[in-house]
């Protein structure tokens, strides 16, 4: 079929990697075309109904954070984006008790003294520290990585300043640094920490998404990519006005204003490639539509194991990226109740604004290795890792007066069960998962009025992420930085030249900070200007 017309870029997902990739080339006057299979942009970001009057984000429930330099640059808040910052960074639960981390580190501390007066004492130091290393971190983020054969002058240059950096913490904080990285992070957990239920509360931060305990080791690099981009171990709570679809709206919205064409329903079958050179795509229904570039924001497997010919790629490339480890642990179950539930360990005394931030459930290090254990032989664990939320308390835009919405997202589920499939027993998992979460919320299961069931087949059948792994592959010491995704292919560019990734399976990996799109771009611009 002849081609239908021809762009100066054509960017593959709607996500919000690619709206941010579509949003800085536009505004640097070339001409993209977004093309979305789905019937809305939003990829992992969005906001979808459970029943008539409840809305949830679907997937992702919280800001990776999105980076304030994309925030400014692209003037998402023009274009209606409003940010919900709780007080409350986690509220942790045990069936006896609760440990809640605020914003205000002396608040938190003050509270830890009613369970621990050496853990009190620890956590204005953890923060600090976490707060000095996230800084040095955060330039690393945001650079392109190296090449590690022949590296520029320039990115020697980088990497250089990085250097400087890290000279500039200190003895103590540079040995952390450079033990830490390889750690499990229930060591690191516990090296401040003698609270089980606050280890457990930190050291998820190091397995979520990933297909690895606490006790795995090299799971303490989720707590620093965490810190590079917030500069804190424990991840924040913040949302948007009315779910997550509204980031991602707010995006396509900056990225038309700037000239970018968005197209849903146009589903991407193969990249057209001529003697080595991307050209353009072919959708499904048979259109075909040129390009200067073309840019994939699908995970690495997707792009080149469905999207390109095989012949296209050398035979050593093509086996890395089979290879390329992206088998996905997570689920997520989102519920709609008539009433906010009560939870008997908060003894009364705590108010709904406990409740604002992230609900971790998940009592102990061993918990957490328990839920793990299942998965490494093929079953969804019987008492999952569960991060939830309850956007609705701060955002009545969600539920009807006097009823919530509630978020979970599960850990551990494999993306291949040992027994039976995620087909046949998605209502048997989510039942395990409402059955875990009552044992804190005894009243749940009758404030029940709806569910929406999203398993890891799911999310690789109707979102579009291979393996159904939310980080497009594992973020793990061998596939970060110089080896993401693969070692000699991290600076957004492929094998096939005019062809490019800015998904979350490049640098720096997951999370809805919209970095990748941004490194990727100034890639892009560097290559066509």
């Amino acid at each position: 079929m002849a081609p239908s017309q021809s762009y100066d870029i054509i960017i593959i997902g709607a996500g919000h990697n690619g709206l941010v990739t579509a949003g800085y080339l536009a505004k640097a006057g070339l001409k993209p075309l977004v093309l979305e299979r789905q019937t809305s942009v939003g990829g992992a970001a969005r906001t979808e109904e459970i029943l008539p009057g409840f809305r949830c984000s679907t997937l992702a429930h919280s800001v990776g954070p999105l980076s304030t330099q994309i925030e400014a640059d692209l003037e998402l808040g023009r274009h209606g984006l409003g940010f919900i910052r709780p007080d409350v960074r986690v509220l942790a639960l045990d069936k006896e008790r609760a440990v809640c981390v605020y914003e205000d580190t002396a608040l938190t501390a003050n509270s830890l003294k009613k369970i621990s007066a050496s853990d009190a004492r620890s956590y204005p130091e953890f923060v600090q520290s976490f707060e000095r290393i996230g800084r040095v971190l955060s330039s690393l983020l945001h650079m392109t990585p190296p090449d590690l054969e022949s590296p520029a002058w320039g990115e020697l240059w980088n990497l250089g300043k990085v250097g400087l950096r890290f000279r500039g913490l200190g003895k103590t904080d540079e040995y952390r640094l450079l033990r830490w990285g390889p750690m499990a992070v229930a060591d690191l957990a516990a090296e401040w920490f003698e609270t089980e239920l606050l280890r457990a509360a930190v050291a998820a931060r190091g397995i979520f998404g990933a297909f690895a305990g606490p006790w795995s080791a090299g799971t303490s690099t989720g707590l620093l990519l965490q810190a590079g981009t917030d500069q804190r171990a424990i991840a924040p709570s913040q949302t948007v006005k009315g779910g997550l679809g509204s980031l991602t709206d707010a995006l396509a919205k900056s990225a038309r204003a700037a000239g970018t064409e968005i197209r849903t329903g146009a589903s991407v079958q193969k990249i057209l490639i001529k003697d080595g050179q991307a050209i353009g795509v072919a959708l499904e229904d048979g259109e075909e539509i040129r390009g200067t570039a073309v840019v994939s924001n699908a995970d690495p497997k997707t792009t080149f194991l469905h999207m390109v010919d095989p012949i296209e790629l050398e035979p050593g490339f093509l086996s890395k990226i089979q290879n390329y480890r992206a088998a996905g642990v997570s689920a997520k179950v989102n519920l709609a109740l008539s009433a906010l539930p009560g939870i008997p360990c908060l003894n009364g005394a705590g108010d709904s604004t406990q409740l604002t931030g992230r609900i971790h459930i998940g009592s102990e290090i061993d918990y957490l290795e328990r839920a793990f254990d299942a998965a490494k032989y093929g079953d969804f664990s019987d008492h999952p890792y569960l991060d939830i939320t309850i956007p609705s308390l701060l955002d009545d835009s969600l539920a009807p007066t006097g009823a919530h919405v509630m978020s979970i997202y599960v850990q551990y589920a494999p993306y291949r069960l040992a027994t039976g499939d995620w087909d046949t027993r998605r209502e048997e998992f989510g039942d395990n998962v409402v059955k875990t979460l009552s044992e804190y919320m005894p009243d749940l299961q009758q404030l029940i009025v709806g569910r929406q069931i999203i398993t890891p087949l799911d999310l690789e059948r109707t979102y579009g992420l291979s393996g159904g792994h939310i980080h497009h592959g594992e973020v793990s010491l061998d596939q970060f930085f110089t080896f993401r995704p693969l070692i000699g292919w991290s600076k957004y560019r492929t094998p096939i030249a005019g062809l490019y990734l800015c998904g979350a399976g490049t640098h720096p990996g997951g999370g809805l900070t919209g970095i990748c799109g941004a490194n990727a771009s100034r890639e892009i611009l560097k290559d066509l200007r």
